[in-house]
Formats: C-alpha cells, structure tokens, sequence
C-alpha cells in the first residue's frame, strides 16, 4: 500500500516521528514545510499559496496554489493523494493550533479521504483521530490509549456495534447532540468498531 505523510502548519513534537516511516510519500501543505526538519523528513511535494509562510527555496517539487480558491491546501493534498493512489494517510500539525476552524476543517479533509477508502488517520502528542464508515470495521489497538470516543460527523450514526470497551454498543445509533459515545475504554487488547449509516470520528486519548 501506498503511504504518505501530510503534513499542516500546527507545529509538532519531536515525538510525532514515530508516525514516519523510510518511504512514506511526504507532502507538505504550505507552512507545513516548517515541521519537517523536527520529524527528520525531506518534503517530497510542498503544496500551497504560501500566505502562512514564504515560499522555500527547496529541491522539492512544488505546486503553487492561487490564494483565491475552494480548496483549503491541505484539501488540495489530499485530492492530489488520492489521484496518485495512495491508501495509507498519516495527517500531522493538523490538529489544534491558534486557528480552530483549520482544525475542523483538517477534520473535513480527513472524512474525504476515509469517504473514498484510504486508510486515515489524524494524530498529535495526546491523540489519534480515526473514521468510522459504513461496511467497514475499524480495530484499533490498545497500546498506550487510555480512552476511546465515537461521535457523529455527519448526522445520525446509525447501526453502531462496539466490542472490546468497557461499553459496547450493539445497533446503537449515536446522534450529534448527544454525547453517548464520549470517553469509553479498552478493556481487551483490540476494540473493533462498525456502523450501518453515517460517519463517524473516533479518538484514541492518552491517560490525563
């Protein structure tokens, strides 16, 4: 399968190199460049309208975007991924930050890619962030995860079955003005997760 890093402006920690892999693809998405020297990686594309940060002066192939336009840079990343066949996204710098609605719209571009396959997954120091979508069941790993949360993306989550936490679900439906879904945990080593309708974002959190 073919994996890429994409990488946003939010700053990161050192510790997030754990996430990169020898032959990971990795994009950067305009002042996202400046995270790469901490994850010790080289930019493969560098994607942006550069308004966030000056255009480098780099040997890495680079697409210009006009500052006019529908895609966030991240966004137009992501398409460029997926025209290109990746399957395996890893987003970084992608979440939290000054600028809250950067972060729900990385979240935005992160169900697009999940929508049409790839295998996505949003992370900073204390969280990961994956999707849940219909036919397809999500098992994640309890490792160092403390807590485990499942809400609605995009309405009603209907058909929701749980197993290995502390609370399952069997055919629950989880609405998004309704917390139910908040701060479950691992009580075996995989929880396996699945829906019949909607979207769904689910977050691994580490212990307080």
């Amino acid at each position: 399968m073919k994996h890429a890093i994409l990488l946003s402006a939010v700053p990161v920690d050192a510790a997030m190199k754990r996430y990169c892999r020898p032959g990971n693809f990795v994009v950067a998405c305009d002042a996202g460049y400046r995270n790469s020297d901490c994850l010790g990686v080289h930019p493969d594309l560098i994607v942006g309208d550069f308004d966030s940060a000056p255009q480098p002066d780099t040997d890495s192939d680079t697409i210009v975007l006009p500052h006019v336009k529908d895609d966030t840079d991240t966004h137009y990343a992501a398409k460029w991924l997926l025209e290109n066949g990746y399957t395996q996204v890893t987003m970084l710098g992608a979440l939290g930050g000054a600028r809250l609605e950067h972060t729900i719209a990385n979240l935005s571009t992160g169900l697009f890619l999940a929508e049409h396959g790839v295998d996505v997954v949003l992370a900073d120091t204390a969280s990961e962030i994956h999707y849940l979508v219909p036919g397809k069941d999500l098992t994640l790993q309890r490792g160092e995860w403390q807590y485990l949360s499942v809400f609605p993306w995009d309405g009603k989550l209907i058909g929701v079955d749980i197993e290995g936490a502390y609370y399952p679900l069997h055919g629950a439906e989880l609405v998004p003005d309704y917390p139910l879904g908040v701060s479950n945990e691992f009580v075996e080593p995989t929880v396996t997760l699945r829906c019949q309708t909607g979207h769904g974002i689910v977050v691994l959190t580490r212990a307080d």
